[in-house]
């Protein structure tokens, strides 16, 4: 009898001992938190709500059952609306359509650079919570987007101004995502299309300018062509101007110049010195 009482107290201890153990595991389990690279980690209590602090990287310990931790990445990510259907992180054609000052419809693709600011976590996460994405930085930037666009008229969008048209929704976006504690790195306006119609008009436009440089062309050439006649004959009548005032001061080169005309490769003439020459010796 005293055995079988020994051997329950034993069982009775093993037991106790194995759900003590898995008490203490579950316990640990639940109060130390692994923080990974690249991650915040932002505290609820069921008692205070949001803990207005950031958990770093590494190994943390809480309350088990009144405490518990979201994860955040706080490192760089791309955002991108485009109209080929696997670039965005919607697929199919996630352009933005935007009017222009003038009223003509562009399509753009655009890429954000972003982060959540590492220390403000927990305000993004009491605001609005780990869908940020769309809920906060979609909708700005599509509406940011038209609104920039709108200002400028549509040959501004495709000609040398598109970079300040970048500049200035870049710097909309950051003002607008620091308020809910995003620092926005970098935003690329990717690509611009224009509307079919608006589209041929550039092109006729194009060639319409091409003809027109053309045609500048080819007046200029024609006037360098004529003012080269011009001086060229201007040079003409001086030289017989010039030879005319020789010859009315020299009557022999009259002679010389009959001789020079009639036999180039003449090498002495016999002249009586008053008629134009009585014999022409060759070579």
């Amino acid at each position: 009898m005293s055995d079988t009482s020994s051997e329950s107290r034993r069982v009775l201890w093993t037991g106790a001992m194995i759900v003590v153990a898995v008490f203490t595991l579950l316990f640990l389990k639940s109060s130390l938190v692994i923080v990974g690279a690249g991650q915040r980690g932002v505290i609820f209590n069921i008692g205070s709500g949001v803990q207005q602090v950031s958990l770093r990287e590494g190994l943390h310990f809480v309350m088990p059952f009144v405490q518990r931790v979201t994860f955040y990445d706080v490192r760089s990510q791309t955002y991108t609306m485009s109209a080929i259907h696997w670039e965005g992180e919607v697929r199919g054609d996630d352009s933005l359509a935007s009017l222009t000052a003038d009223g003509q419809t562009v399509k753009l693709d655009i890429s954000v650079r972003f982060r959540p600011v590492p220390e403000e976590v927990w305000k993004l996460h009491q605001k609005v919570g780990r869908d940020y994405i769309a809920k906060i930085i979609r909708p700005e930037l599509r509406s940011l987007t038209r609104l920039t666009v709108s200002e400028y008229p549509v040959t501004d969008v495709y000609t040398n101004r598109r970079q300040d048209i970048e500049n200035r929704m870049e710097e909309k976006l950051r003002r607008s995502m620091a308020t809910n504690s995003i620092a926005v790195d970098e935003l690329l306006l990717r690509n611009v299309e224009f509307s079919p119609a608006y589209h041929d008009a550039i092109q006729q436009k194009q060639i319409a300018q091409q003809d027109a440089e053309r045609m500048r062309y080819v007046l200029e050439r024609a006037r360098l062509e004529k003012q080269q006649k011009v001086i060229e004959a201007e040079g003409e009548a001086r030289a017989l101007r010039l030879k005319a005032n020789a010859l009315a001061v020299n009557q022999k080169l009259i002679q010389y110049e009959y001789a020079r005309k009639i036999a180039p490769n003449v090498r002495a003439i016999i002249t009586d010195g008053k008629s134009l020459g009585s014999a022409v010796f060759g070579k």
